[in-house]
């Protein structure tokens, strides 16, 4: 059955705000379940109540569930939203205690996006400091250079542009026989017989 929400509006909009009032309320982990399947079948009943609220399903019945479940859960959902606040505010301490050589492109760049511009430990994200923002960051790795001294395809001779040219077509996943085929495929495929 396809349901249709009809009124126009901003369905994301509306989508993310019910998730959100979701996710906050129904924010348990799976330390919290004695096995996978539990925490598996717990998620499946948050997202069904989520989908039946955004699609407007028996709303009643699910805010209902949703207040009992606040009442019943009140400590929990408390504890959890602090600890979330506690790591958040911690990642974001350690992030601005370890100012790097970042280049005045990404501290503007880090600003912008509500990110410090702190680095860390090579490899690690920076933490998004507002909710909602941009996605992670890697921290603490400096641009690579492209070509270079240990770059084997240097030069301007027939054969290294003849290499460029095929390791670039395999590097973006096509190779000849590809191109071919799929040329002669939408030439033939075009024939009414």
């Amino acid at each position: 059955m396809v349901v249709v929400s009809g009124g126009g509006g901003n369905t994301w909009a509306k989508e993310m705000t019910i998730r959100r009032r979701i996710a906050s309320i129904f924010n348990k982990t799976q330390d919290h379940f004695p096995s996978l399947k539990d925490y598996n079948d717990y998620l499946e009943e948050v997202e069904d109540m989520t989908f039946n609220l955004i699609e407007g399903i028996d709303v009643d019945a699910i805010e209902a569930k949703i207040s009992q479940y606040q009442q019943e859960n009140a400590e929990q959902i408390y504890l959890s939203r602090a600890k979330r606040a506690e790591d958040l505010a911690a990642a974001l301490k350690a992030s601005r205690m370890n100012p790097g050589k970042a280049g005045a492109n990404d501290t503007a760049a880090g600003s912008s996006q509500g990110i410090s511009s702190g680095t860390g430990v090579q490899g690690q994200y920076a933490p998004a400091a507002v909710p909602g923002g941009s996605q992670p960051r890697p921290t603490g790795m400096a641009p690579q250079p492209i070509g270079g001294s240990s770059d084997p395809l240097q030069g301007d001779d027939e054969e290294t542009m003849r290499l460029r040219a095929e390791r670039g077509a395999r590097a973006g996943g096509w190779t000849i026989e590809m191109g071919k085929k799929r040329a002669l495929d939408e030439a033939f495929s075009s024939i009414f017989i």
